[in-house]
């Protein structure tokens, strides 16, 4: 990630004010994209789902559903980078220990705001630094170990246990679940478009009208492969759409 690369953001708070304080200090800086702001820890696990934000400034203190519950609902799919802001300083320890890269405790002056910010920025340049160097899938064949370039894959479809990996003509499994690869794939070019199905958007070539009315991915190669509502806004963000 160069220095000009746009962060997404989520603002997780109950407190409307607190929000709102949030918000303004970061649209001060133009690499920040704000994705949403929450106002429980339900719809911040909607949102951090749907949206996949890399950075998500998470209150302690909601109502239902706290920051930590949030975190743990999450489990092997958590934000590249979480700061939790709350008025308590007791629950530091136990944010530290949750992963969290910060601890905002409210209130703090914009100077202490900036240096989170910074930080959070920076841990998320070096992970997609670590993403980009990988360029191969390492597939484990009958009598053969097979280095298979990321670019290459069409499209992820779930196969039980394992990942079916579609390149061209010949497909290859890998034991991987969806949500692994999901998380862990370049996400300006892999995409997923249902709950088994992932897709190469360099691959996409149209979307076409279904007999029921809904809309499927078209790829290049002639492959037809159905889109999912809940992934619909997903997919139309990643191809810059107004509308599905």
């Amino acid at each position: 990630m160069d220095r000009e690369s746009t962060v997404r953001v989520l603002v997780v708070d109950d407190e409307p004010l607190a929000r709102a304080n949030l918000s303004v200090l970061l649209r001060r800086d133009p690499t920040i994209e704000i994705v949403g702001e929450c106002t429980s820890g339900r719809e911040a696990l909607a949102e951090i789902r749907d949206k996949k934000p890399a950075l998500v400034f998470l209150d302690v203190q909601m109502p239902e559903c706290d920051g930590f519950d949030v975190l743990e609902q999450l489990g092997n799919a958590p934000p590249a980078v979480l700061v939790f802001v709350t008025a308590y300083d007791q629950y530091a320890l136990r944010a530290f220990e949750a992963g969290a890269l910060d601890y905002l405790l409210k209130p703090f002056d914009n100077a202490r705001f900036e240096r989170t910010l910074e930080r959070a920025k920076e841990r998320i340049r070096l992970a997609q630094d670590a993403a980009e160097k990988q360029e191969r899938l390492v597939v484990k064949t009958a009598g053969q170990i097979l280095f298979l370039r990321i670019s290459d894959i069409d499209w992820i479809e779930a196969a039980d246990y394992y990942a079916c990996l579609h390149v061209g003509s010949t497909t290859h499994l890998l034991r991987r679940s969806m949500s692994d690869l999901d998380r862990d794939l370049d996400q300006a070019i892999f995409c997923r478009i249902h709950r088994s199905t992932i897709v190469n958007l360099n691959r996409v070539r149209t979307l076409v009208l279904n007999e029921d009315g809904e809309r499927d991915v078209q790829l290049e190669n002639g492959t037809t492969l159905r889109l999912s509502r809940r992934y619909r806004k997903q997919l139309q963000s990643r191809l810059g759409q107004a509308k599905l």
